[in-house]
């Protein structure tokens, strides 16, 4: 009877361990089939592009830019993107609204030619000072804008949210997913519907400073200005180390009319750490007064460094040991023009974005630590 009765009683596991495997072999065939990826370069930043692509073991997309003779952009991709994951890396530098045109051109021809998604790789998102309507005209980040008289800067009020119209304009042209570093306002991730990996150039800076300022221990971690606090107090407790800040009263956009330091900088190595420089004209006041308040050696880290108008000329008058930036914005020419800019390369961090996005891993491990 034992013998009968066994085969019965095996049978319902038998059926439910095939029902199981044949449950799993479908999602088993889907990873198999996940979109190959391929990674396009703008004009913006072609270098930073090939580097990312070194890292990752692929070639650059083929993609052919051009201008017609109105100055109207023409994109057309050279290769095949019908179901692939499609990365586009365009930084907001240089020539920004050409680059932003280019930048959605390329995301609508890729989306259209039926890639399976399209992130777009912004390491300087564009437009990102323009992040909220301010009482006055002066911009935290010392963006550019229109010379008004002293008795029109009460009408700012009806100054565009341009982050936010980026933002839209991203979204429509259709990019599934953003990477970029250092938004200038976390707020701006708010702005999109889609998702958003803001990357940190924390690791790489904290990095830069052990193995490159041998005082790094008897330092002293100064913001610019107090929207910057947060980012200075995380980089000075992964040091260990104290930090200071300066509060900043602005009369009109780019000019900086009286300055506060708040915390004690005497004997101390200085570093002045922001996310981005434009003009550099609150950077080199701000080393100015620290100088003045006892510091013995004055460094800047800065994750974007733009450096337009007359920033190198006052850089190179400035009291600075050196002044660090990434490469999420090309700096070779501001390198050759300035011998005090150092650029630390950031190309990893993103091609492990990139590469982590791909394979539906987390990102998160890069917030806090550098890719080797």
């Amino acid at each position: 009877m034992d013998e009968q009765v066994m085969p019965v009683l095996s049978d319902p596991v038998r059926a439910k361990s095939l029902i199981r495997a044949n449950l799993e072999r479908p999602s088993v065939h889907l990873r198999s089939r996940m979109p190959n990826i391929k990674v396009f370069s703008g004009t913006s930043h072609p270098d930073l592009a090939q580097r990312i692509v070194d890292r990752l073991g692929i070639d650059l997309g083929k993609v052919v830019t051009k201008k017609f003779s109105n100055l109207e952009t023409c994109v057309e991709i050279g290769e095949s993107v019908r179901g692939e994951d499609v990365y586009i890396v365009q930084s907001g530098s240089g020539e920004v609204n050409d680059n932003l045109m280019e930048l959605l051109i390329m995301i609508n021809a890729c989306k259209i030619a039926s890639a399976s998604r399209v992130t777009a790789v912004i390491p300087c998102f564009p437009y990102a000072r323009q992040d909220k309507k301010d009482k006055t005209g002066a911009d935290k980040g010392g963006a550019p804008t229109p010379i008004l008289k002293s008795n029109e800067w009460k009408f700012r009020s009806r100054a565009p949210i341009s982050a936010k119209l980026v933002a839209n304009m991203l979204s429509v042209a259709g990019a599934d997913h953003i990477i970029t570093m250092d938004l200038h306002a976390s707020q701006i991730q708010g702005f999109f519907d889609i998702p958003v990996d803001n990357l940190y150039a924390e690791p790489a800076v904290l990095k830069w400073i052990k193995e490159n300022i041998p005082e790094w221990r008897n330092s002293i971690i100064v913001s610019p200005d107090a929207g910057g606090a947060k980012r200075v107090t995380s980089i000075a407790d992964r040091l260990n180390v104290e930090f200071a800040l300066i509060h900043k009263e602005r009369k009109k956009a780019n000019e900086v009319a009286a300055m506060v330091l708040v915390g004690d900088v005497k004997d101390r190595v200085a570093i002045l750490v922001d996310d981005m420089a434009d003009t550099c004209g609150t950077i080199c006041h701000a080393a100015e007064k620290l100088l003045e308040a006892g510091a013995t050696k004055v460094y800047a880290i800065l994750t974007h460094g733009i450096f337009s108008g007359p920033a190198i000329s006052r850089i190179n008058y400035a009291c600075f040991e050196a002044v660090v930036v990434t490469n999420t914005i090309p700096q070779e020419q501001h390198m050759k023009d300035c011998p005090k800019i150092q650029c630390i390369d950031v190309s990893m961090m993103f091609a492990e974005a990139v590469r982590r996005t791909h394979n539906g891993e987390s990102v998160s491990y890069l917030f806090s630590n550098v890719p080797y």
